[in-house]
This record gives structure tokens, C-alpha cells and sequence, in this order.
């Protein structure tokens, strides 16, 4: 048999990369505990972003803000677990994965969420315009946390990550404050739209609201879109400036 001939002939157009998001994780520990627990049998992801202040991490050898790569990007790491947005599950297939070395923490039933370090923020950053240069199947509405996707499961990257700034770099979604404003002034007028609207706008953006069915269910929802969208407040308490950045997203993104 002849040699496969691999560069004679190449498709240009007739196929796509199988990644269509990008999800951002905390990881609830110091960066030895982070690396062990991500090159271990059970998790794993395809970045991993340190803090360069992490004792663990300076004791490793490292004084600058480094990136690393854990998993190569062709294949599937294992960081989105149980997931949705949209029309897909199981979002390890789909997803590249970031996890961000940060102490948020969950004790006695309260969340503490520490902020992200200036050069992590900027990595983070580099990092994603580099894929999303890469990836043009990935949308703004298609760049996620780990919150979104599992939804009552999960709570990274928190309400601490620059979502607002990152977008303002062009990483993500945002809404626009005028017509966010524009659905504020009609909401207080009158009233907020039925939990039914709401619920359809949630799955038009491409959240899942199949859990959404009881009070406590649509709580987690809300909760999960206010860690990303209104980060002031995420108490899960639909009010009018929730449902106004929800209907200003849907409006912006899939008018």
C-alpha cells in the first residue's frame, strides 16, 4: 500500500471543531491541592490557572503568573460534570475547561468568595481571546461558568469573576444598560412578567429549566443567572432588575 496522502487534498469548509464553549471553574483550593486533585483519576481540566500569592505555589518554585496546560485541547477533559446550555448536555464534550486556583468556600451554610488576583484576571484574559481567536463556534452566550451549566450543583467561578470586564475585552456576553433600563422602567410600571415568561426567556437564552418546576428549583435558576448577571445579589429572589438584565440579554443575543 502506498503512503496516505494527508495534505494533498484538504476540506476547508464542509466541517467544524466539535468545541462550542468555554466554562470557567474555581477550584476551592490551594494549587497543590488544585494540581493533584486535576491530574488525579477522577477530574481534570484543559487549563489551570494558579495565584501567584498561593504559598503552595511559590514553595512549588514559581514567582510569576504562569498558565498551565493539562490537558490537550482535542481531547475531552472532565470538568463539567452533570451539565446543560441549550440544546446540549454533557458539556465535557463540547467544552474547554479553566479552572482558577481560589479559596471560595462553603461553611455552615454560608458561600465566601475571595477575590481573583489582578494577574489572574489578566490570564485569564490572554487565555480566553486566544481560544475564542481559535474557536469562532464559540459565542458570546456560549462562554460559561461552571454555575450556569449545573445549575443548584455548582457555584464557580462565584460572583467575584469579572464577567462585566472580561466582556468589555471581548470574552462573553453582556447586556446593554439602555435596554436593560428600558425593560426596568416597564417592569416597575407595570409588573414583572409571569414566571412563565421568565421561564422561557431563561431556556431562550439557553439555561435549564427543566429543574425550575417547584419554588425552590426556580430559586437555584435564578440564583445561577444572578452569580453571572447581577453579581451584587445572587439570593435567588426574582425581582425587577433580574428579570431586566435576563430580558435585555434575550433581546441583545436572540432578538
Amino acid at each position: 500500500m502506498k503512503p496516505i496522502l494527508y495534505n494533498k487534498f484538504r476540506s476547508i469548509k464542509s466541517y467544524n471543531s466539535r468545541i462550542r464553549f468555554l466554562v470557567f471553574h474555581y477550584t476551592a483550593g490551594n494549587f497543590s491541592n488544585s494540581l493533584s486533585t486535576l491530574t488525579g483519576p477522577n477530574v481534570s481540566a484543559h487549563y489551570l490557572i494558579p495565584d501567584m500569592t498561593d504559598q503552595s505555589y511559590l514553595e512549588a518554585g514559581y514567582r510569576e503568573q504562569e498558565v498551565f496546560n493539562l490537558v490537550d485541547e482535542q481531547h475531552r477533559a472532565w470538568h463539567a460534570g452533570v451539565s446543560a446550555w441549550g440544546s446540549r448536555t454533557s458539556l465535557n464534550d463540547t467544552a474547554i475547561g479553566v479552572e482558577i486556583v481560589n479559596l471560595a468556600s462553603f461553611k455552615d451554610g454560608v458561600f465566601t468568595f475571595p477575590p481573583y488576583h489582578p494577574a489572574q484576571i489578566e490570564a485569564i484574559e490572554t487565555l480566553a481571546l486566544n481560544i475564542l481567536g481559535r474557536y469562532p463556534d464559540i459565542a458570546p452566550t456560549q462562554v460559561l461558568g461552571h454555575s450556569d451549566i449545573s445549575i443548584g450543583r455548582k457555584s464557580d467561578p462565584g460572583p467575584r469573576f469579572p464577567w462585566h470586564a472580561l466582556y468589555l475585552k471581548g470574552v462573553g456576553a453582556w447586556f446593554d444598560e439602555t435596554t436593560q433600563q428600558t425593560f426596568q422602567d416597564q417592569y416597575t410600571q407595570t409588573a414583572m412578567p409571569e414566571r412563565a415568561e421568565l421561564l422561557r426567556l431563561f431556556k431562550t437564552y439557553g439555561y435549564d429549566v427543566c429543574g425550575a418546576v417547584n419554588d425552590q428549583g426556580f430559586t437555584q435558576l435564578v440564583r445561577a443567572f444572578q452569580l453571572h448577571f447581577r453579581p451584587e445579589r445572587y439570593d435567588g429572589v426574582m425581582d425587577v432588575q433580574t428579570a431586566a438584565n435576563l430580558a435585555a440579554l434575550v433581546s441583545k443575543y436572540f432578538a
